[in-house]
């Protein structure tokens, strides 16, 4: 077997080497047409380059396309620029693109590319000065020719969607050799005017030579000075001018320009009806009932302070009762009352019982001196007494004859002398 069969992967490999080996296949440029043309959703572009003869597969990655200042289309004519290659899982050649320009206008290109480069690199693309639009603009100034089919859709969008803006016409020439410099002075005139707060600065659809005048240095530099914001209105989507990279917005087309410029009245009302329908919504989920709940919270909280301040008050009156019964001033008061009340009986109870002793006291008196020998004497009785010793006579028997006697009347005494005695029978 002969020892110098190579696989197919050999085989592509070497053919790979050999193309990106030889010098005169790397940076070159190809000029042909677009077709087959895919803008991958990964960013890369496929398409073939042809001409009467002959086609090659190209493709140009994402990484290199971003910076494309058209967008290609099939039909298109171009100068590719890329290097051969072979992509070995089909075992194809193509042509790798890194830079691609429309074909016949290279020196329109190439100044394109140079200004833009310089511009940027002074910063005038730079997000960071790009204004925000006013949202209700009161005047839009528009730079612009005033014949062709753009002034009329500017205009007649403008009115349609939002009538209560005022339109300034600035008219210009929007192609030729004194168009850069025409644009450049209306965008200065608008500025000096001072009415306008907003400005739209574009043209209709053309060749590339016809809008070259918004690629000039004048026209990028009076919009990057412009005071009031600008939005960029040139050709048709796939135009992309220096003008667009400047300007603080740029819109596909003069239509969309004037879309972009000013709200439509109808969908304001629509949006301002719907606002206040979710305001009122909003209100009631968020104001009215949650007012309604506080009514409710404060009348119970009333009611429930109320409750428990009559509650309280009970309670402290009960308190302020049994503290009363506890306090050493009313217990002493009290016990005073008790006191003063238990005098009084013991008082009462003391005359009561001297009155009764009294009376007892004074029947006594008077029992005692009832039996009074001195009361007995005053109803007519008499004591003897033996007058040699003082003795007391109860008997006839203790006298003798010729005793002396002293008889005990009750107003006096008698000294008597015994003469007679004469014994008495008590039995009688």
């Amino acid at each position: 077997m002969d020892k110098n069969i190579l696989s197919v992967k050999a085989l592509t490999r070497y053919i790979k080497m050999r193309l990106e080996g030889d010098e005169r296949l790397q940076q070159i440029w190809v000029q042909g047409e677009i077709s087959n043309f895919t803008h991958h959703s990964s960013g890369h572009m496929y398409f073939t380059l042809k001409d009467k003869d002959s086609r090659v597969k190209c493709v140009m990655f994402s990484s290199y396309n971003a910076s494309l200042g058209f967008i290609p289309k099939n039909g298109d004519h171009v100068l590719a620029r890329g290097s051969i290659s072979v992509y070995e899982r089909d075992g194809q050649y193509q042509f790798y693109v890194t830079k691609m320009q429309p074909d016949g206008i290279g020196s329109l290109y190439l100044a394109f590319e140079a200004l833009k480069r310089k511009l940027e690199a002074e910063g005038l693309f730079a997000e960071e000065r790009k204004r925000r639009l006013p949202k209700f603009p009161q005047t839009v100034g528009l730079v612009t020719s005033p014949t062709g089919a753009a002034v009329r859709d500017m205009i007649t969008t403008l009115q349609r969607r939002y009538p209560l803006a005022a339109i300034l016409l600035f008219p210009v020439q929007v192609q030729g050799k004194q168009a850069a410099r025409s644009i450049a002075r209306a965008i200065e005139a608008v500025n000096a005017h001072g009415k306008a707060d907003l400005l739209i600065v574009g043209r209709g659809g053309g060749s590339l030579e016809e809008l070259w005048a918004f690629n000039e240095e004048p026209v990028a530099r009076s919009i990057a000075a412009s005071a009031i914001p600008v939005i960029s209105a040139v050709g048709h989507e796939t135009d992309y001018t220096i003008a667009d990279f400047v300007a603080d917005i740029r819109a596909a087309t003069p239509t969309a320009a004037a879309e972009l410029a000013v709200p439509h009245l109808e969908e304001l009302r629509q949006s301002l009806h719907h606002l206040s329908s979710r305001l009122d919504r909003a209100l009631t989920a968020h104001y009215y009932e949650p007012a309604q709940r506080l009514d409710r919270l404060a009348q119970r909280l009333r009611y429930g302070m109320a409750q428990r301040l009559r509650q309280a008050e009970v309670r402290y009156q009960r308190a302020e009762r049994r503290l009363s019964a506890f306090q050493p001033s009313e217990q002493v008061r009290s016990l005073r009352q008790r006191l003063e009340s238990h005098s009084k009986q013991l008082a009462g109870a003391m005359q009561g019982l001297l009155h009764q002793q009294k009376l007892r006291f004074v029947g006594t008196i008077r029992q005692l001196d009832a039996l009074s020998p001195l009361k007995v004497m005053a109803r007519g009785y008499s004591l003897a007494y033996r007058v040699s010793d003082g003795a007391l006579m109860k008997s006839v028997r203790q006298a003798a004859s010729g005793d002396d006697v002293r008889i005990r009347l009750h107003d006096g005494e008698l000294q008597c002398e015994v003469k007679t005695i004469r014994e008495i029978d008590s039995g009688m």
